[in-house]
């Protein structure tokens, strides 16, 4: 079967735009959820497995995110320099003010000490921007890499046939399947380097959708995959941390095979879904998608206000039986971070620092 582009780019991006807010809304849980995680062994087992549960079922986010990316760009033909202009420019700027806002929380949270001295303040900053000044943060700096690539990358997708583009998929996959602790042995010496990282999930977000399916190939047989796969990560992690008395998260892993297949098949769900919305609904929707990714700088911060103990406010997983707290403390920081970026927005030359 075919690759097909549509030539409707509203078809194409309507279930796109639900996916993005479904991922971007996973994301939040996993944070939410991984304080719970972290406490493995201190916390009653009733508690984390709702943790482990949440964790598991959320772990589609980014790969999911990364997935979008390849499905709107790389069919493309770019030119390098504009390319790169309009791309990183959209990141650069946002990224760079929420990073100088983590810098300022960690300095108001003590983690961090200014002094008189302007150049040692300076290189303080500077290491922050090198490394990450927040932990969510690790993501733009991969996304950054992946705009680097995406030019020729995409040139290749556009020109490949589809024997080409499974190949480099399945040796993606292969690689890293060798990566794997459980099958390092078999890592040969041969450099398989080269088919490693993120870079995968853009071809493959692209492959998965334009690929024409055969008609077998269904919401039910998709759906009966996530939920198999959602189980091995969720049951694997639990056994994992009884046998070795510890916590491990091998199976939440973004570049590990459980996580492709998950990722995988909540893409194609999506795709092969089609929801009726009301008009309002749907622009309500695309709405909140085009706030997306000021959402996912911002959410951390806001995560971390409104779970501190000093605000009276205790919005986190131990607000009542993780259950309901979990799903409840993400939709309360989600919402509050769409309404800040919005706020933040119609402040003169907020935009580019909130969308």
């Amino acid at each position: 079967m075919a690759l097909i582009i549509p030539q409707n780019k509203s078809q194409n991006l309507d279930w796109i735009n639900s996916l993005r807010v479904i991922a971007m809304f996973m994301v939040v849980i996993i944070h939410t959820s991984s304080p719970l995680i972290m406490g493995y062994g201190r916390v009653p087992v009733s508690q984390w497995i709702w943790g482990d549960f949440y964790n598991g079922l959320a772990r589609f986010g980014v790969p999911v995110f990364v997935m979008i990316t390849g499905a709107l760009l790389l069919h493309r033909d770019y030119e390098i320099g504009d390319f790169l202009k309009k791309r990183l420019g959209r990141i650069i700027a946002p990224f760079l003010f929420w990073s100088l806002v983590y810098v300022a929380y960690a300095w108001y949270n003590e983690d961090i000490t200014f002094t008189p001295d302007i150049w040692a303040d300076t290189k303080i900053v500077l290491h922050q921007l090198k490394y990450g000044s927040y932990y969510h943060l690790w993501y733009v700096y991969m996304l950054l890499g992946l705009y680097f690539v995406i030019p020729v990358l995409a040139k290749f997708v556009r020109n490949a046939t589809e024997k080409e583009i499974v190949y480099f998929l399945l040796l993606w996959l292969a690689v890293m399947l060798l990566a794997q602790p459980y099958l390092s042995r078999f890592n040969p010496q041969v450099d398989l380097h080269y088919f490693t990282g993120y870079i995968g999930y853009l071809v493959l977000g692209h492959y998965l959708a334009f690929k024409e399916f055969p008609k077998w190939v269904n919401r039910f047989w998709i759906g009966l995959i996530f939920l198999l796969t959602l189980t091995i990560i969720v049951a694997g992690t639990y056994f994992m941390c009884v046998s070795t008395k510890a916590l491990s998260t091998l199976f939440y892993e973004p570049l590990s095979p459980a996580i492709v297949l998950l990722s995988s098949s909540v893409f194609l769900l999506a795709r092969f879904t089609t929801v009726k919305m009301s008009p309002w609904f749907k622009k309500a929707r695309d709405f909140v998608s085009a706030y997306t990714f000021g959402i996912y700088l911002s959410h951390a911060l806001l995560l971390d206000f409104i779970g501190d103990p000093d605000n009276n406010l205790n919005i986190n997983w131990q607000l009542c039986n993780p259950a309901i707290s979990i799903p409840v403390t993400a939709i309360v920081c989600f919402v509050l971070s769409f309404l800040l970026v919005y706020i933040i927005s119609k402040i003169p030359l907020g935009k580019w620092v909130a969308m």
